[in-house]
């Protein structure tokens, strides 16, 4: 009976104990689990960190070559274009043609008024009948003292004189003879013709205008062009000079046709590069039979070329924002296979403003697009696929 009635007791006794350890295992189940929960939170933010330090990129592939066209100011200009001035002094008596007729060689433009040069010349032929007549007079005096000397009738001393005399009328005959002959030269000029077949262009005269000729002042009377052909003048970036050859074909436009274009060909270099622009004059031809176009236009003359320079290393075109300027060369940041950039250096041949073509690369390369400014080599990346470049 006694011990019946102790165990009661006893299992009053141990109840509170397991209530404790019960409570100090809810308690250590609670802080293992909030410290296993902190020590992920933890970790989750390392990795997110870690993640938001490898930065997101965007990748490129490079393209291959494209007609590269070049756009170049130029002026079109007579095949020949001639100035016609005046060579006699006067004043205009009349002109025959005006401008936009067209003229053949030798025609007649214009007739000038020279009473200076008619009177000058009549007094010329009036001297060379003078010196004439002198020189008959001394070339008889020179034959008879010939055959007087010939019987001893004369000393040698005035048969001398005699020929010495005949010889100099002729030198005097010979001189007014020259000026006459200036004069009908001059005389001339009066008949003002055209050079060559061809277009007037401009008139710079009217009857009864004053012609003053040989002065720094004067102006041509009439320019004459011949627009059968137009040359057209233009200055080449030493880039595209070892492309330029004789025949290259190109095509031009000028403001007054709109976006019509024109064909013309290469005919001429200069050969070298002026150091001061760094370009090359070139000379085109256009065949303007049809009379369309007019010398003197502004023309934008069109170059394409198909595929890369002659002699010119394997090249690709990019973007131009994948560029990145160090303080030694100009290169570009690359993904490997393992997700790291690699720094490239690349040699620029041409640029084409938004894009560029460029030494160095190779189609399948995979180019960041506007990479950082502090990318280094070796740093991961993760990359995102763009485009190919055209």
């Amino acid at each position: 009976m006694p011990d019946t009635q102790l165990l009661p007791h006893a299992a009053h006794k141990l109840r509170p104990r397991w209530i404790i350890l019960g409570g100090l295992c809810i308690f250590g189940t609670i802080l293992a689990v909030g410290t296993f929960m902190r020590i992920h939170a933890r970790h989750q933010l390392h990795a997110v960190n870690v993640a938001a330090l490898v930065p997101t990129v965007s990748i490129v592939h490079p393209g291959g070559h494209a007609a590269d066209t070049l756009v170049l100011p130029g002026l079109l200009q007579a095949w020949y274009s001639a100035p016609v001035y005046a060579r006699t002094n006067g004043y205009l008596r009349r002109w025959y043609v005006d401008i936009g007729q067209k003229v053949e060689e030798g025609q007649l433009l214009a007739e000038i008024d020279t009473p200076d040069v008619d009177l000058q010349l009549a007094g010329a032929r009036a001297a060379l009948g003078t010196r004439t007549a002198q020189r008959d007079l001394a070339r008889i005096t020179s034959h008879r003292w010939d055959r007087l000397i010939a019987q001893n009738a004369v000393s040698q001393q005035e048969t001398d004189e005699r020929r010495g005399n005949f010889a100099a009328s002729e030198a005097a005959r010979h001189e007014a003879a020259a000026d006459v002959e200036r004069f009908e030269t001059l005389s001339g000029f009066k008949r003002i013709i055209a050079p060559f077949s061809g277009v007037v262009t401009s008139r710079a005269t009217d009857i009864g205008a004053l012609i003053v000729a040989g002065t720094a002042t004067s102006q041509p009377l009439f320019t004459v062009s011949d627009v059968t052909r137009l040359r057209l003048y233009v200055r080449v970036p030493q880039a595209y000079a070892a492309r330029m050859h004789e025949g290259f074909q190109a095509q031009f436009t000028v403001p007054d046709y709109g976006g019509r274009r024109f064909d013309a060909h290469l005919l001429h270099s200069a050969d070298a590069v002026d150091s001061q622009s760094g370009t090359m004059l070139v000379q085109l031809v256009h065949d303007n039979t049809d009379n369309l176009l007019k010398p003197g236009a502004y023309a934008q003359i069109i170059f394409t070329f198909r595929g890369p320079g002659p002699d010119a290393p394997p090249s690709v075109r990019i973007p131009a924002s994948c560029l990145l300027f160090r303080r030694d060369q100009t290169t570009v940041a690359l993904v490997d296979g393992q997700n790291h950039a690699r720094i490239q250096h690349v040699s620029i041949l041409t640029d084409f403003g938004t894009e560029l073509e460029v030494t160095g690369l190779t189609p399948q390369s995979r180019i960041i697009d506007t990479p950082p400014d502090d990318i280094s080599e070796g740093d991961p990346v993760r990359p995102h696929e763009g485009q190919h470049a055209p």
